[in-house]
């Protein structure tokens, strides 16, 4: 686990940043702009970068704190599903690239397993949180909702993420930013 230092409580506060106007930007293109999945880019490189613990709280936050200033997402069920979900992938991202950066493994490939990992987490981890807060409300989350949201409508985030997470990653360690 990475210790508590400034730096990493500064770029925690510039992942924040980033989450609140990420999606300014991608609100732009109204067809997809929340299919691109603007806030889970900063958390992700967060856990990356900052390491897990960060990557938590920093994914809890900003949902919540995004709707509290702007009014969006809305709190609820949105938001809060998904300080849940963003938290899964500060959590995941951070976690396992730790462990695998640990063990034998190219440290590019434990990238992308480290990505893969954490958004299936991050996935799940939202499903769990909006069956249980789409029933306190008494509406029905169903399998088919879960698919939709969660995979079908994300597949333009998803490659986003998928193509460059690791490449910023790759770029700031080889521009020895961090390990």
């Amino acid at each position: 686990m990475k210790r508590l230092s400034t730096n990493n409580i500064v770029l925690s506060g510039l992942f924040i940043a980033l989450g609140f106007l990420l999606p300014f930007l991608t609100g732009q293109i109204p067809s997809i702009g929340s299919r691109l999945l603007p806030m889970h880019i900063p958390v992700m490189l967060c856990g990356f970068i900052c390491g897990w613990p960060y990557g938590i709280i920093v994914g809890f936050i900003t949902p919540l704190f995004r709707s509290v200033v702007f009014g969006t997402p809305p709190m609820y069920p949105t938001a809060v599903a998904m300080a849940f979900e963003l938290a899964a992938y500060g959590f995941a991202s951070g976690f396992m690239y730790e462990l695998l950066c640990n063990r034998s493994i190219s440290k590019n490939i434990s990238i992308y397993i480290s990505l893969i990992f954490s958004m299936v987490c991050g996935r799940i981890i939202w499903g769990m949180a909006s069956y249980i807060l789409y029933g306190l409300r008494g509406t029905a989350f169903t399998w088919e909702r879960f698919v939709a949201r969660a995979f079908i409508d994300a597949v333009p985030g998803i490659i986003i993420q998928v193509i460059i997470i690791p490449v910023i990653i790759i770029a700031l360690r080889r521009a020895k930013v961090f390990g």
